[in-house]
């Protein structure tokens, strides 16, 4: 067991003029299993690379174990899984490897295949695995269920429970909540330590934040009362002040320094107590400066979804979706009822993306008049290019009903959000221009979901990828559609725009057809779920 300290850490970034870290304080123990968690943008990734000595800084970080990044980069795709290991990492055990990986069900022959054959869930195991091997190192683990199924995030919640020395990156709170000891979190003004997962950090902070508000707003109510008790003070003080002056006729001019005294020494009262009131005024104002500046905003969000004419928007009788004939997923029932929020659920590399496709490809291709489908063998024809539909990367080939009954409405508009977030480039005018959606909506939604003005004037190459998600999602809510198709909307999204998503869902309840494995998302927005 030793100390992580930090002291007095200070950092921006070349260029800037808004400090990412500002005079940061704090110590955290090797042995924890550290939860990390902010809003977008606030440093989080920043403070991993500063651990790890990759930016300049002032202040100082002193730790007695070395830092390992997850996830490492890996600069030959095409090797075998083994070489990359040993590559990184010579002087670990094979049988330990085998034995780690066992704990995470990878099977051993996993090793042999080339690194890029993998699905993204299985490489983020693999290194993982390959990480805890390493004695003193403690592990700097960013967003590692970004790829990875419900099921395959249970699976690493339970592996890091048994683990020890990290600190986790994650916005999933179900994930945080069964596998973290203590929470780091990136607030508004510091960094703080707590101890216990998610729900308890949570918990304290929403019973902390309702404090800071019935405090402020008793404050006030004592700020402007002091303030009025003072005014009314001074003008007593000035009255009796003023009497001094007077009286200057026969029977009271012998008792006049007495009467002056009396009244100088009562003046004197009066201006005391009046210098009290304005004391404790100031320590009321200054108490009330105090208050709030750690307290997370979140505004509503607003959607206004087209009413589609017919009650189901989409419907799939035992479809099959492959590529050049080829079947890579189904069959799979299930049907989208108008207000419906429906996730499709399943493995990683199942079809759930390709069936997401295949319904915007039915879609841009149209239906009969009435809203039917076409023949079950009539090849789907490409969505339009407003969908922003990638072609799949193993076949350049779009993904088309090999088998079965997929049917969408006739004049079906869909508002789509990809996981591909390499298209955000340039500023977010030309973006809104190129999607011929509102920019003044578009920032006032950014806006509410913590964007500052300083980023409006940014390049969207210089975003986080969680501010990228939140342009998408931005986006996508000022499109007016009768069906808002949504593929991993979430990844990297932080927890208050989660549950600002979740509101705008439960309180505008759009028709909504989507790819998420945030457990806690699907359960707060009460969203019906098809496995695949």
């Amino acid at each position: 067991m030793s100390l992580i300290r930090v002291t007095d850490l200070s950092f921006t970034y070349e260029g800037s003029s808004d400090p990412v870290f500002e005079s940061v304080s704090f110590q955290i123990d090797t042995d924890w299993k550290l939860g990390f968690t902010g809003r977008n943008g606030r440093g989080k990734t920043t403070f991993l690379r500063l651990l790890q000595g990759k930016y300049e800084y002032q202040g100082s970080i002193e730790a007695s174990v070395e830092f390992d990044y997850f996830p490492f980069p890996v600069e030959n795709v095409e090797a075998d899984v083994l070489e990359v290991i040993l590559g990184q990492m010579p002087d670990i055990e094979f049988w330990q490897l085998k034995k780690e990986l066992g704990k995470l069900k990878v099977k051993e022959e996993v090793l042999y295949r080339p690194f890029c054959t993998l699905s993204g869930g299985e490489q983020a195991k693999v290194l993982l695995a390959a990480l805890f091997l390493r004695e003193n190192h403690f592990l700097l683990i960013d967003e590692p269920t970004n790829h990875l199924d419900l099921e395959g995030r249970q699976l690493l919640g339970q592996y890091l429970s048994q683990k020890k020395g990290f600190i986790l990156v994650s916005h999933d709170r179900a994930f945080l909540d069964s596998c973290v000891d203590h929470m780091l979190s990136v607030n508004r003004e510091d960094i703080q330590v707590q101890k216990g997962n998610f729900s308890v950090w949570f918990e304290n902070k929403e019973r902390r934040d309702a404090f800071e508000l019935e405090r402020q707003q008793q404050l006030k109510k004592d700020i402007g009362r002091l303030g009025e008790a003072a005014r009314r003070t001074r003008n007593w003080g000035d009255q009796i002040e003023a009497s001094k002056i007077g009286c200057r006729s026969g029977k009271y001019e012998k008792n006049m320094g007495a009467r002056r005294a009396y009244i100088g020494e009562k003046s004197r009262r009066m201006q005391q107590r009046r210098k009290n009131l304005e004391r404790r005024q100031e320590r009321a104002i200054e108490e009330k400066k105090g208050l709030l500046k750690n307290v997370e905003t979140a505004q509503p969000l607003k959607l206004n979804p087209l009413s589609y004419h017919k009650e189901i928007l989409v419907r799939a009788r035992e479809v099959q979706v492959g590529y050049g004939g080829k079947t890579v997923c189904g069959p799979v029932n299930f049907q989208v009822p108008r207000g419906c929020c429906l996730i499709l659920d399943g493995k990683n590399g199942c079809g759930k993306s390709s069936v997401i496709k295949a319904v915007l490809n039915r879609s841009g291709a149209g239906g009969t008049e009435d809203g039917g489908a076409e023949s079950p063998d009539s090849r789907a024809m490409p969505v339009s290019a407003g969908y922003g539909v990638r072609r799949s990367e193993e076949t350049d080939m779009d993904p088309e009903v090999v088998e079965g009954i997929l049917e969408t409405g006739s004049g079906l508009k869909i508002s789509y959000i990809s996981q591909d977030t390499s298209d955000l480039k340039g500023s977010l005018e030309e973006y809104a221009a190129r999607w011929e959606v509102e920019e003044p909506l578009m920032k006032a939604l950014l806006r509410k979901l913590d964007f500052s003005r300083e980023q409006f004037d940014k390049p969207m190459e210089c975003y986080s990828e969680g501010q990228k998600k939140k342009v998408l999602i931005a986006r996508s809510l000022c499109q007016q559609a009768h069906l808002y198709i949504w593929d991993e909307p979430l990844n990297y999204i932080d927890i208050y725009s989660r549950m600002q998503i979740e509101e705008l869902i439960r309180t505008w309840k759009p028709t909504l057809l989507c790819v998420e494995h945030d457990r806690a998302f699907g359960e707060a927005v009460g969203a019906e779920r098809v496995r695949l």
